[in-house]
């Protein structure tokens, strides 16, 4: 029978979630696993599910007994897919899980920042509202997303139905392929320069690579228009950080939304954690991901990684 260890149940849940797992090997199912705590945890299983341990050389060495690693996540950089090929270890991800969950995610951040929800649900509970005479309490205002363009860095799945959705609100939607590859003659292709310069609104939507690690930096920040925003659900390391929260201190920018961050947890010591950015920043620990309807889709497909291994 199939030892199988999860080591970061934590990450999607409780650790009951996996418990139909049962019925595929003796299983172990571990919250939280440190670095130091992977051989340990690990020990003797054939079967490793993870999401963001890191599964490296000295790992598949130390545990020989390992044949398939299953992310319960899309990106793969956590584990070392070229060794694991040399040892014969297969590695399953889990893809397209997750898009109607991001795409939300995208629009929910961005109309919050733009329309200023929290000022204006703020000016409500603190009775602010209830003391004045006028029936309205214009305040910051906030722009319309008819008639915008929105530009999109990352044109794949995610991409394309944010494209979609832009579309509906009356967007004018052009893009960036950072890898070259995706194509489509449904919008307009631009260079980065070009996109950066025209779009009202900067949505990313790209794995990190060396391509697109550090992609959006400060020349990138002074090319765009300072009544734009910019919308990270890609990957943190895509946007240079400092950079980003320099630009939103000068106002080169009228605001950002992130999903995801270059270190997460974020650091204490992290600049977009500056007081005098915070109405032009929103930040989300990293949930774009995790709707019920996305939780579920991925351990079901998870399930299958696993049950297809085992019964093979």
């Amino acid at each position: 029978m199939e030892q199988i260890v999860v080591l970061d149940a934590a990450t999607i849940g409780e650790n009951s979630i996996f418990d139909s797992f049962k019925n595929l090997g003796n299983l172990r199912v571990f919250a939280t696993t440190t670095s130091e705590e992977r051989l340990q945890h690990i020990a003797n299983a054939s079967i490793i599910i993870t999401n963001k341990v890191i599964i490296d050389k000295e790992i598949m060495d130390s545990c020989p007994a390992v044949k398939l690693i299953c992310l319960t996540a899309t990106g793969m950089n956590n584990v070392d897919l070229v060794y694991a090929k040399e040892r014969g270890i297969i590695v399953k991800n889990v893809a397209g899980y997750s898009t109607e969950s991001v795409v939300q995610h995208t629009f929910a951040m961005l109309l919050s920042l733009l329309q200023h929800t929290e000022y204006y649900s703020h000016y409500v509970s603190s009775k602010q509202y209830s003391n004045q005479h006028l029936f309205t309490h214009i305040g910051p205002g906030y722009m319309e997303l008819n008639g915008r363009t929105w530009g999109i860095i990352g044109l794949g799945t995610i991409g394309r139905r944010v494209a979609q959705v832009a579309s509906a609100f009356g967007c004018k939607v052009v893009y960036y392929s950072t890898s070259g590859n995706n194509h489509t003659n449904d919008y307009q292709e631009l260079t980065l320069d070009e996109l950066l310069q025209t779009a009202d609104i900067v949505s990313i939507h790209s794995p990190l690579n060396p391509q697109t690690k550090g992609l959006i930096g400060t020349e990138q920040f002074h090319k765009m228009k300072n009544n734009a925003y910019i919308v990270n659900v890609g990957r943190g390391g895509i946007i240079n950080e400092n950079a980003l929260a320099q630009a939103l201190k000068e106002k080169r920018i009228a605001g950002a939304c992130l999903d995801v961050m270059e270190k997460e947890p974020l650091p204490l010591s992290s600049p977009l954690l500056d007081d005098a950015i915070q109405d032009r920043l929103l930040i989300t620990p990293h949930v774009a991901w995790v709707s019920d309807t996305a939780l579920k889709k991925l351990m079901e497909l998870t399930y299958e990684n696993v049950r297809t291994f085992v019964e093979k």
